[in-house]
């Protein structure tokens, strides 16, 4: 893979090295399995085996990561990954869990191997901790990452590594995103590689260091002892498998794995058309106070098996939405994956060598020390993706072969809402709202968006028990929920998206409350071939409510006028506090349509309007289905329908 600076640029803050790079560095004493091993013959069955051991491995990493966290953002929402990778950083493997974590994990290890082999050193029994967005492991402070290297016979065989979303480290505000943030310096401080643990014992003066910054430290020393026990569950597996099969051949099917992704994906590349599509995707002010919209512009270009991926033209970094190379990075891989790579080895060590990139420094995600980037992972790495997305589909869209798997944008952007301040039993917390997990997806060429699926680049995302949340905070939900017409309109329609409303209970002080999001303005979740975008974020905040007194009377309120109350709505980056009695409402977007809405089947849009996926009044005028009360289709009207919006259609243009 090639990074390209524009002309006159500054040098990346971080980018691949390659393995020439990283030998040139490297001290005498530290050796590197070799990775050249075309002598080795490894049957197909036997590489069948081993490759999906190293598959089953990275899920065990995962799993025994949950299972010791005490973090819902871990245990309930699955907001964190692993991965494994050769002697270089190449990731032979990723976890199922979220792709956008670990896509830079191997900038990260190459950016080790160059500046700690020597000082201070890399040894069995090692981990190294990075929270630095400038190094890779993670798109945003929040983001720590805990790198372990593997050793054989003395060699450095490889890397297993884990990376978790964080929920408060340090800075201005509570949970780290700081919407007043000018620069790095007022949010949590990016921690780069630091070996945390030695010879395998947690290094207790490092660890003091890491948890001090954070508001909830035992939550965050709990979530460093179960990246530590992921690591060693990794190790013990991996040499179980070298046991088994030797370490030639383990390695072996370590590089031919990587060597497969890139072939199939080459093989497949090269049956679409060459060509060139552009997409342009948006987020609406960058910190507190501002009024833009700030524009990632991206043009794709195919040359027989070769993406170039051209951001030239980007906005200028600004305010708190900015992401660093590696959120770049991660935003190309995490679509690449799931829209050309489904059913190809997740590795992207071979993947990204059929991609190019170019991309200037000090942009919105190519931002350069000391940047803000706290919201980097759900800002512009988020918008990065979108974009991505937007291109790749439109290039799948033009052959026959490829045309199944492409995908409108789904759900846009993260509806962000901290909380912090006391509990009901009078300790201090802080946590997200996790429910816009539930996001809408995008539709395809020949089907509907999954409704409330999730996110593409975390295929095993969820969201969190309402009983849960209502357990380890002072809140009360009153409704979550489904959204009708929240799915981008088209012939086959997008994904709907959800809303929540909650409010403070039992907490013995107000709530501190960051909200942070985009799409208010702007349509982030577009369609393709003539769809519509999902529905747009709404946030409101309803103060003084009557929902203490509805609760009372046995009523449970269902919408925003049942509430009474004030209602106000919060821009897209604020700090707010939430009193007894107020009332937040939280609706995310929805999935982008494919296809002309006109278009649609008439029977399946009066099926979504019997299970309340679309509104009658949106079946009339967006896709021209007219219905009678029983909600059956009146053909004759439909059609009549149908043609006046087609006539209006072509008098404004005309107009």
């Amino acid at each position: 893979m090639a990074v390209t600076p524009v002309p006159g640029s500054e040098i990346f803050a971080s980018r691949p090295y390659t393995n020439e790079e990283i030998r040139t560095d490297l001290p005498a004493h530290l050796s590197l399995y070799p990775t050249d091993l075309s002598g080795a013959e490894v049957d197909p069955l036997t590489y069948e085996v081993v490759r999906n051991r190293i598959f089953a491995i990275t899920d065990l990493m995962g799993d025994a990561l949950r299972r010791m966290s005490g973090s819902l953002v871990v245990t309930d929402c699955n907001d964190f990954d692993v991965a494994l990778t050769d002697p270089y950083g190449h990731i032979v493997q990723v976890g199922p869990y979220n792709t956008q974590l670990v896509a830079s994990i191997g900038l990260a290890i190459g950016w080790i191997l160059r500046n700690r082999a020597d000082n201070p050193g890399i040894e069995p029994g090692d981990m190294f901790l990075c929270s630095d967005p400038w190094v890779g492991g993670g798109l945003h402070q929040n983001d720590v990452a805990l790198f372990a290297p593997l050793f054989h016979d003395g060699k450095l065989f490889g890397w297993t590594a884990a990376v978790a979303h964080q929920l408060d480290v340090g800075g201005v505000s509570p949970g780290s995103w700081t919407p007043r943030a000018e620069d790095v310096f007022w949010e949590s401080l990016p921690m780069p590689p630091i070996k945390v643990v030695r010879g395998g014992v947690i290094q207790c003066d490092v660890e003091d260091a890491y948890v001090r910054r954070s508001r909830i430290p035992k939550l965050v020393a709990l979530d460093l002892r179960a990246k530590v026990g992921a690591n060693k569950l990794g190790h013990e597996r991996i040499a179980e498998l070298i046991r088994k099969f030797d370490a030639d051949t383990v390695q072996q099917v370590m590089q031919l794995q990587m060597r497969d992704a890139e072939q199939r994906l080459r093989d497949r590349l090269a049956t679409i058309p060459d060509g060139t599509w552009t997409a342009v995707n948006h987020q609406e002010q960058s910190h507190t106070g501002d009024r833009k919209a700030h524009a990632i512009r991206l043009k794709l270009t195919k040359t027989g098996s070769d993406l170039l991926f051209d951001f030239t033209g980007t906005d200028e970094q600004s305010g708190m939405i900015n992401c660093t190379f590696t959120g770049l990075y991660g935003g190309i891989i995490s679509a690449m994956m799931p829209l050309l790579c489904g059913d190809l080895p997740w590795a992207p060590g071979g993947i990204m060598r059929c991609v190019d990139i170019i991309s200037e420094p000090g942009t919105l995600n190519n931002a350069t020390f000391p940047a803000a980037v706290g919201k980097g992972s759900v800002a512009s790495s988020w918008a990065t993706t979108n974009a991505v997305m937007e291109c790749l589909s439109q290039m799948l869209d033009t052959h026959p072969s490829t045309r199944s798997s492409v995908a409108s944008v789904c759900c846009g952007s993260w509806d962000l809402s901290i909380v912090a301040g006391l509990n009901q039993h009078g300790a201090p917390f802080a946590t997200s709202i996790l429910e816009p997990m539930a996001g809408g997806f995008g539709a395809g060429s020949d089907h509907d968006g999954v409704d409330t699926a999730g996110l593409p680049f975390i295929p095993m995302g969820k969201v969190p028990d309402v009983e849960m949340n209502e357990f380890t905070t002072p809140l009360l939900y009153l409704w979550r929920r489904e959204e009708t017409d929240s799915g981008g309109p088209g012939r086959y329609r997008g994904g709907l998206s959800g809303s929540v409303a909650f409010t403070p209970y039992h907490s013995p002080a107000p709530i501190y409350q960051v909200i942070s999001g985009s799409g208010k303005a702007v349509s982030m979740n577009r369609g393709l071939a003539g769809g519509h975008p999902g529905a747009t974020q709404e946030d409101i905040a309803v103060r003084g409510s009557d929902a203490a007194e509805l609760l009372a009377r046995g009523e449970l309120p269902s919408t925003v006028a049942e509430l009474g109350g004030t209602p106000e709505f919060p821009s897209n980056q604020e700090e707010s506090l939430l009193q007894q009695g107020d009332v937040y409402v939280m609706r995310w977007q929805g999935g982008g349509g494919y296809g002309d809405p006109v278009l649609r089947d008439p029977e399946l849009v009066a099926t979504d309007v019997r299970e309340l996926k679309v509104s009658p009044d949106a079946a009339r005028t967006v896709y021209g289905v007219v219905l009678d009360d029983s909600f059956t289709v009146d053909a004759t009207a439909t059609a009549a329908c149908r043609e006046a919006v087609r006539a209006d259609r072509r008098n404004r243009v005309q107009g």
